[in-house]
């Protein structure tokens, strides 16, 4: 069983950050990278697929982005993938493009399942997977809660988390929805984009770490992959949310009333 999990470098997300002069992005210098959370849920699934079988499995993580973006790599290397494809890419991304060039590599790779987070918390966009499957014509499945064997109950008990069918072949997708929970049975090869219910991501431990040094990591040049680079998305202008005033006190629920209705336009 092979899985590929696409990962994305994101700022921290308890950064601080600020606009660049230009305001069409924000200044890097000193910004704390890490992986996306909801990658980290996609890479956990995958690594409770593989520990799940005979061990023989194999997870590949892959990223697209410059060269800090490697880091993002040795992490996931570090949580316990085995090898790491870094797809070096210096200008600007979107879904279109990124999609584009996760589809060279899952023909190249020919993974069973590629795991992905169910969106990026920088430009929330949640399209690369839907993309992803498009491209390949694979079925897919989003914001995943739960994936099932379509084994017995007492198997599906065995591993909490992602688990596939003994035979390779199908996997089960619990879904929450506005309507309630949808379930989706899919042939495989397959896409699948992780919501955060899914599982509790593991912590790199030392002896992870240090073998993360020795594992595999590919470059690839975007440029070589034949993929048209140019986003479709551009951003123009960014610009930080107004201030917030300061409030002022009423004297009754008339003259509350009279500034929610007739200042704020809320009622």
């Amino acid at each position: 069983m092979k899985i590929l999990v696409a990962i994305k470098q994101v700022p921290d997300k308890n950064a601080r950050l600020v606009l660049d002069s230009a305001g069409q992005g924000i200044v890097e210098t000193d910004v704390t990278w890490e992986i996306n959370e909801s990658d980290r849920y996609a890479l956990e699934s995958a690594l409770r697929i593989k520990e799940a079988g005979d061990g023989s499995g194999e997870v590949v993580a892959v990223t697209v982005g410059p060269e800090r973006a490697r880091k993002a790599i040795s992490s996931a290397l570090a949580m316990g993938a085995d090898r790491g494809i870094l797809v070096k890419h210096e200008g600007a991304l979107d879904p279109v493009v990124v999609s584009g060039i996760l589809a060279k590599l899952v023909e190249k790779e020919k993974p069973d399942v590629v795991l992905l987070g169910k969106q990026s918390i920088d430009d929330d966009q949640n399209q690369v997977g839907q993309y992803l499957a498009e491209r390949l014509a694979m079925g897919m499945a989003t914001f995943a809660s739960k994936v099932e064997s379509l084994e017995s109950e007492a198997e599906q008990k065995k591993v909490p988390g992602v688990v596939l069918s003994a035979d390779g072949k199908s996997v089960r997708v619990v879904r929450e929805v506005d309507g309630g929970i949808e379930t989706l049975e899919l042939p495989l090869p397959a896409v699948v984009t992780c919501d955060l219910r899914l599982n509790k991501p593991r912590f790199a431990s030392l002896p992870g770490i240090m073998k993360a040094k020795k594992k595999p990591v590919e470059e690839i040049a975007a440029g070589s992959l034949g993929v048209d680079l140019a986003p479709r998305v551009v951003v123009k202008k960014l610009a930080e949310p107004p201030k917030r005033k300061g409030g002022v006190k009423v004297a009754d629920v008339a003259e509350l009333y009279g500034k929610l209705k007739n200042e704020a336009k809320v009622l």
